[in-house]
């Protein structure tokens, strides 16, 4: 019994490590994808992504230094912040990144010589480079790793000023992003702000991936028949469970079904069809794991 034990604890372990090498792989790459992107279509045209990337582009036009060494510096005196104001432990989630960021910043810092794009077109420069640098920025969180920076401004604002994440992010990005249409002007403003978002949208595609099916929870008072409906005319798995109402605190039964993105409309008409009174919510469902 020992034995066992003891064998299926390496087994684990193993599978732990394999694990952790393939998060530092993806960190790696992610990071890689990130700087390239920064260094082919955002630094070039003056634009500001918000963090300590955009920071690094404001203080390069005003003191012409260079962005590998202004995110480096900002990213230590902000780990040391962070040492400080949010503890050890959370500190030591964002030393990989504030290091290894600025380093390939660095090393592709001449990526627009190797790699010939026109960035004359800024509308273009903006599309790609906000695609791209969500792609890596995905890539990064999905490991569970962040490149420091004002991730851990983030976590400061959200601790002392006892506000959310998302806020505290709007508050820091959101004013940094601003300040760019101080010094670049109006228009490279707006471009900023249409990376940040192709950024935020890039980033949760791929840490979420595309949803290939659909979620419903349905409330009907024809439960029958909707089940009926689904399991013999779809053809899918349905899970009753009860719930109370906040208001009423009526007892009743709720439907949860999986199914294909495909088959969408034939529930949701099917369920209207069946019952008009019915209350049904659909959500993106992204991973499926089991069952029949």
């Amino acid at each position: 019994m020992n034995s066992f034990s003891k064998s299926k604890n390496l087994i684990l372990e193993s599978s732990i490590t394999k694990t952790n090498i393939t998060r530092i792989i993806q960190f790696i790459i992610g990071c890689f994808i990130v700087a390239l992107s920064y260094n082919i279509f955002i630094a070039p045209n003056d634009l500001v992504p918000g963090g300590v990337g955009g920071i690094a582009v404001i203080v390069n036009n005003l003191f012409n230094i260079q962005n590998s060494t202004t995110i480096f510096i900002l990213n230590i005196l902000l780990l040391i912040l962070s040492y400080f104001l949010l503890g050890k432990e959370k500190t030591k989630a964002s030393i990989l990144g504030s290091i290894i960021f600025p380093v390939f910043v660095k090393l592709t810092e001449h990526a627009n010589i190797w790699i010939q794009i026109d960035t004359s077109k800024v509308l273009l420069s903006a599309i790609f480079g906000g695609i791209m640098f969500g792609f890596g920025a995905g890539l990064i969180f999905k490991a569970g790793f962040t490149t420091g920076g004002t991730d851990i401004i983030n976590q400061i604002i959200s601790k002392y000023a006892n506000i959310s994440m998302g806020k505290s992010m709007l508050c820091s990005d959101g004013l940094i992003v601003l300040s760019s249409g101080l010094f670049f002007g109006f228009n490279s403003m707006l471009y900023s702000i249409m990376i940040l978002y192709s950024i935020s949208l890039m980033a949760d595609k791929v840490m979420l991936g595309i949803s290939d099916n659909k979620m419903f929870y349905i409330i009907t008072e024809k439960e029958d028949e909707i089940k009926d409906f689904i399991l013999k005319y779809l053809h899918h798995g349905v899970t009753i469970f009860k719930a109370k109402g906040g208001y009423k605190r009526k007892s009743e039964n709720v439907l949860m079904t999986v199914l294909p993105t495909k088959d969408f409309y034939k529930l949701k008409e099917g369920i209207k069809e069946i019952d008009e009174e019915a209350f049904f919510i659909v959500t993106d469902s992204y991973e499926l794991f089991g069952g029949e």
